[in-house]
């Protein structure tokens, strides 16, 4: 299995890439779009507990 940086070559030599930055530039975008992706599901489901949380403290003090 080709690591990233090894798959990034095989495309840049494919489209006869000489200056690499850019290949970089996009391992890093990947990098953080899969940070981003872990951040949101994360947030989205902390969120939904807090929510649950927060919805019986309510009910608690309501009676």
């Amino acid at each position: 299995m080709l690591r990233v940086n090894e798959y990034a070559a095989v495309v840049a030599r494919f489209f006869s890439i000489k200056d690499k930055r850019g290949v970089t530039a996009i391992e890093y975008g990947l990098i953080a779009a899969l940070i981003a992706l872990a951040i949101i599901g994360g947030v989205s489901t902390i969120g939904t507990k807090l929510s649950a949380v927060f919805s019986s403290i309510a009910q608690s003090i309501s009676s």
